[in-house]
């Protein structure tokens, strides 16, 4: 698989760019601030639906422009495809699959399958939770686009039962019993499509395993053995993912039971305390947590193998996905490295960027683009040459 065109249109700092691209490596080379991450980014927003900077469409609509446009060419097994993404803030995504509109824009999903490394990887080994479970359902998304249709469900859910929680809090004390009697309604839309959220990311984390403990021993040889599991805030669901099981109806019957304990807290607190929103995936290091325990390149390591995981997996499934390097060779020592350049070497097409020239391997036989600001232009208006 590969890109064969992209153009951005109002993108973040691009008013309009056109680059044809090739299998093989490019490299696009550029001073910060020049909007050489924006092409990737963009890259990535059309193989998941989000930025890997940013949680809001906002930031993407360059200023003054009222939506942004991400057009691509995909290649795969001799077959192109054309995804065209309208990003309105506030509003839907609109799409078109071969110049012809979609219901959905999560219909484009699968189109694209990426991997990307970033400096920003490192907040998965000492971000919140919230940057290890966006990792999970990214990555279940991209192997299996349905996934996108079970977060936009529960999401939605905890959304409607976050507000109605704030409102059954009060009417409880004036004896109004209508509130409660919607939130057990509720509480099973939250179990079903938590249950099913949950399924996908024990699934995924069944078979990341295995590929992160090999991942981490090649890149830090001397460290102690790395593993993930998942957590969950209900035992039962914990003690099932312990053990591989995936089973939907298990997951559905121990977060209705969990609910049913954690009514009262809830109701207390205002906010959903129940749900794969609130889960983690663990990251180890020997009998340690890597957060708060593993050194800085120890971190880092970590961080390339969930990557390197990732990248695994969607080859054995796929075929070779786009891989998009940002910016992180600058970040790594030469160990590191060079096993990211070994992993790159093997890749049907990679993208990346860097400041300077000489943060990319010196053996690399890439093609280069230049990103350059053009004199007497406002912002950050910038063309490419190659």
């Amino acid at each position: 698989m590969y890109v064969r065109r992209l153009a951005l249109t109002d993108f973040r700092s691009w008013p309009r760019v056109e680059i044809e691209l090739d299998p093989g490596r490019t490299v696009f080379v550029g001073s910060n601030g020049f909007g050489k991450t924006n092409l990737v980014e963009a890259l990535w927003y059309s193989s998941t639906l989000g930025s890997h900077r940013v949680a809001t469409d906002a930031p993407l609509i360059r200023a003054g422009a009222d939506r942004a446009v991400i057009s691509t060419i995909v290649v795969s097994d001799g077959r192109e495809l054309a995804v065209d993404l309208d990003i309105t803030s506030g509003r839907a995504n609109k799409a078109r699959l071969n110049r012809s509109p979609v219901r959905s824009a999560r219909e484009i999903l699968g189109v694209l399958r990426a991997v990307l490394f970033a400096p920003e990887d490192l907040a998965l080994v000492r971000g919140d939770p919230g940057e290890r479970r966006r990792y999970l359902d990214d990555l279940a998304t991209i192997r299996r686009p349905r996934i996108a249709g079970v977060r936009a469900d529960y999401d939605k859910v905890v959304r409607q039962r976050t507000a109605l929680l704030k409102t059954a809090s009060g009417a409880r004390f004036r004896g109004d019993r209508s509130a409660l009697e919607t939130l057990d309604v509720w509480d099973g839309h939250l179990a079903a499509h938590g249950a099913a959220l949950i399924a996908a990311r024990v699934e995924l984390v069944n078979e990341l395993a295995p590929e992160v403990e090999k991942a981490y021993q090649l890149l830090a040889p001397a460290s102690r053995p790395a593993a993930v599991r998942y957590r969950s805030g209900v035992d039962v669901v914990e003690a099932e993912a312990a053990v591989g099981n995936t089973d939907i109806e298990v997951f559905e019957a121990a977060l209705l039971d969990a609910l049913s304990r954690r009514r009262d807290a809830e109701l207390e607190r205002g906010v959903c305390l129940v749900g794969p929103h609130r889960d983690d995936l663990d990251l180890r290091l020997g009998d340690q947590p890597a957060k708060g325990f593993a050194s800085h390149g120890e971190s880092w390591s970590m961080a390339l193998a969930l990557r390197l995981a990732a990248y695994e997996l969607l080859r054995r499934e796929g075929g070779d996905p786009v891989l998009l390097l940002d910016d992180v060779f600058a970040e790594l020592d030469t160990a590191r490295r060079d096993a990211l350049a070994r992993v790159a070497a093997t890749a049907e097409q990679v993208l990346v960027t860097a400041a300077v020239p000489e943060d990319i391997p010196r053996e690399w036989d890439a093609r280069r683009i230049e990103i350059t600001m053009r004199d007497g232009d406002e912002g950050r208006v910038s063309e490419v040459m190659s």
